[in-house]
């Protein structure tokens, strides 16, 4: 059974990093609800949930999917763009350990799993505000003995590549064209947003799991023949989070 790591929200969450939203009030119980509600979805597509402990000190370490790249044969730990993030690779490492090698990243790399999604043998990683060329090159470094090939792609509208694409599976990709530089997916067959943040979608067999609140896109990737799941995570979204972030699948 493909296993999902998790892990529980913190209370210091309104502490969390920001780039591209101004700063809200979030209801951290509602937030801690909602991530309830997305792990039983998780549960109900096939998923082992494994969830571990809310981490009081760091704000942003529900967000698990930022510390690591997995594949099927190692897992890489970031250095993290953001400093205030680094830590929670070290607490991360331990759960993911049980389920694959470990390699670590090192300085002047920075990288973090919200810049990097895989379609195949093909793993497309961001040039973002916090993943660096350096990042890119170790992660190509780590993965080509295992024969797969990294392509960097430019972010210039949004924090993580995956909040402009995502792979949905059949050789497509769900994209907002305005916050990334499209050209550099080529190869794969490109399905444009109806809404500017709705890219961020979690592809679970055939079930596509996106985010309450997109209608139209919604609608555009069920004609395309997948089944279409939606969670409301809109608390969780004040702190930049998508679908993705919130889980390492490992299959």
């Amino acid at each position: 059974m493909p296993t999902a790591i998790t892990r529980a929200v913190s209370p210091a969450l309104n502490r969390c990093e920001l780039t591209y939203l101004d700063r809200v009030p979030i209801d951290v119980a509602r937030a801690a609800a909602q991530h309830d509600l997305y792990c039983r979805c998780l549960g109900d597509l096939g998923l082992d949930v494994i969830t571990l402990a809310a981490d009081p000190d760091l704000a942003d370490s529900v967000f698990v999917e930022d510390p690591v790249v997995a594949v099927d044969e190692v897992a890489v730990m970031a250095r993290m763009g953001a400093e205030s993030r680094r830590r929670e690779a070290e607490t991360l490492a331990e759960a993911v350990a049980r389920y694959r090698p470990i390699q670590w990243m090192t300085a002047p790399a920075t990288l973090e799993g919200g810049d990097v999604f895989r379609a195949g043998r093909t793993l497309f990683a961001g040039l973002s505000q916090r993943t660096n060329a350096a990042g890119i090159a170790q992660l190509a470094e780590f993965l080509a003995p295992h024969g797969y090939d990294v392509r960097a792609v430019e972010v210039r509208g949004c924090l993580h590549l995956k909040s402009g694409a995502c792979y949905l599976g059949r050789d497509t990709i769900l994209a907002n064209r305005d916050w990334i530089d499209a050209d550099s997916l080529h190869g794969f067959r490109i399905l444009e947003v109806a809404e500017p943040w709705a890219a961020d979608v979690l592809a679970i067999g055939d079930t596509i799991l996106m985010p309450a609140g997109f209608p139209r896109t919604q609608e555009l990737i069920a004609r395309e023949g997948f089944t279409v799941q939606t969670v409301d995570v809109s608390e969780l979204q004040k702190a930049e989070a998508g679908v993705t972030c919130m889980s390492v699948i490992l299959g």
